[in-house]
């Protein structure tokens, strides 16, 4: 992602981005809120088109892709709020999820998260609007998985969730990380979100302010100060 701004109206929420994710890694994007992360992935994902910039993905421009031609390529967004079929089940969502494959491997692909997400395989035929709000999030990360993608993208996957399930959700980033997944992830918790990412990048009112590997910016008592806010324990 070259240079990418992007602007509401005559406002730019992201000005002049330029960030990488290589094949397997687990990069993060913190920042304080409004910093214009959310931005950058919707920018990415095909939800918003930037103004100027350009969006690569294995070496091809898919700038201004719109989402389904963005998810066909191989890109898959968990948003924020995790935006779930709440009148579906839980299989029923999975299987919206793959709906760009077919139907042999959308089988397959169903055992696997079932094998991964143990706690949806329980509640394969429950409506997802009774999930718990660590079910719901395990779902919009299973449905998202369904499409294959070679980058998955999640918008905030800890927001709003009690701290054990907070624990949950990056015991399961560990586990996408492991199976050499690649990763791109906005998360509030940045301490945390650093103590698991390969490489990250922190935006401040729409700009760069800094990148580094998860351990460098961890330890940057000045980072947390004045880019992210609060503190780094």
């Amino acid at each position: 992602m070259l240079g990418l701004t992007t602007k509401y109206g005559s406002i730019s929420a992201v000005r002049d981005v330029s960030l990488s994710v290589g094949e397997g890694e687990v990069v993060g994007l913190i920042g304080p809120n409004g910093a214009g992360k959310t931005t950058m992935l919707g920018t990415i994902a095909g939800l918003l088109e930037p103004t100027s910039g350009t969006v690569r993905f294995e070496g091809n421009d898919v700038s201004g892709y719109s989402p389904d031609k963005m998810l066909k390529a191989g890109l898959a967004l968990v948003p924020e709020h995790r935006r779930i079929f709440t009148d579906l089940t839980v299989v029923e969502n999975l299987k919206v999820g793959g709906i760009t494959v077919g139907s042999a491997e959308r089988s397959s692909l169903l055992d696997e998260m079932a094998d991964l997400f143990p706690v949806l395989r329980e509640k394969w035929d429950t409506p997802a609007g009774y999930l718990s709000g660590g079910e719901a999030q395990q779902l919009a990360i299973a449905r998202a998985l369904m499409s294959k993608p070679r980058l998955l993208m999640m918008d905030e996957p800890s927001l709003g969730l009690a701290p054990v399930l907070v624990d949950l959700v990056f015991e399961l980033i560990q586990s996408l990380r492991d199976q050499g997944r690649t990763l791109l992830i906005v998360e509030q918790n940045a301490t945390r979100m650093l103590q698991v990412a390969d490489r990250a990048y922190v935006l401040r009112s729409g700009e760069m302010v800094a990148e580094g590997s998860g351990t460098e910016l961890l330890e940057r008592s000045d980072l947390f100060d004045t880019f992210v806010g609060g503190t780094s324990s």
